[in-house]
């Protein structure tokens, strides 16, 4: 015959339990040096598991408190990555807003020293493949006023001839290119020569001079600008400063190495001069008759006056 189970209901199950606490609770305070044994045997069971507890506890605090400083560290750390990267983008444009001034700055620099001559700014938009601006593309053409021939300067002289010009840009050869050829002159003695363009010697940072007329009183670093008799190149612009001269081959003329006044690894900027060397006009037939019969006017009259 099975049992009959008599539900029992948690709330009074609960008023029991606390019934009993209430009752040992009294009767510890009442009769304490009945219960002092039981009291005893209580707290040694219970101290070491208490104690066992309270390491524990202590063991899992330290770790969540060394966690939540790792955290804390993470986030700082995380925080200031970012504002190091926003500093390294300011610092990179202030850079190169720095450098486009100093840009600027040689420019009119050099528009100051070359102040006579009428001139229009330039940036380069492409260039030949290679290490060296030899031949470039600026952002200027016809509609600015460019036309070919016109001289082009930058850093801290010239640089080259225009030898194409298109509606809004216009097409450099500068004075390294292979096919260059400049007539210089020595500001020291008024000595010419001629500065021939070469790609391989511009590894070495150099440019080949030849027919220098006579080498006696030009030394190493003496300036050479382009000469009063160059067909294209206007008069006195600095081409570089010259080095290793020596006798050639024919010993009758002298050659030496330039290194240019232009940085032509690094272009960016350039000056155009908008006035262009006029070439000498030959007299035609009529100039010379003309000019024939002042002469024989100008000779009857002394004949007269004598």
């Amino acid at each position: 015959m099975r049992k009959k189970k008599f539900p029992l209901n948690p709330k009074h199950l609960l008023i029991v339990l606390a019934g009993g606490c209430c009752l040992l609770m009294i009767g510890s305070f009442r009769f304490a040096d009945n219960f002092a044994p039981l009291k005893t045997a209580v707290g040694n069971a219970v101290a070491p598991m208490q104690k066992g507890i309270n390491t524990v506890g202590r063991y899992i605090a330290d770790k969540l408190e060394i966690w939540s400083g790792i955290q804390e560290l993470l986030d700082e750390n995380a925080a200031l990555k970012e504002e190091l990267e926003a500093l390294s983008n300011e610092n990179k444009i202030l850079r190169q807003d720095q450098y486009e001034l100093d840009n600027l700055r040689e420019l009119y620099n050099l528009g100051q020293k070359y102040s006579d001559y009428p001139m229009v700014a330039a940036r380069i938009i492409s260039k030949e493949p290679g290490s060296w601006y030899h031949t470039f593309m600026i952002d200027k053409g016809a509609d600015d006023g460019l036309t070919v021939d016109m001289n082009v300067i930058a850093g801290n002289g010239l640089v080259g001839l225009i030898t194409e010009v298109g509606k809004n840009y216009a097409v450099v050869r500068s004075i390294i290119d292979d096919k260059s050829s400049v007539s210089g002159m020595f500001l020291s003695s008024s000595d010419t020569c001629i500065v021939n363009g070469d790609l391989t010697l511009m590894n070495e940072g150099l440019i080949r001079v030849e027919a220098i007329s006579s080498a006696d009183n030009i030394s190493d670093n003496d300036e050479v600008v382009t000469s009063h008799i160059s067909d294209k190149y206007l008069q006195g612009i600095l081409i570089g400063y010259i080095r290793d001269i020596e006798l050639d081959s024919n010993n009758m003329t002298y050659n030496a190495y330039l290194i240019p006044a232009v940085d032509f690894a690094h272009l960016e900027d350039v000056l155009v001069i908008t006035q262009i060397k006029e070439p000498l006009q030959p007299l035609d037939e009529t100039d010379q008759t003309q000019e024939t019969t002042s002469e024989e006017e100008g000779t009857q009259e002394t004949s007269s006056a004598e």
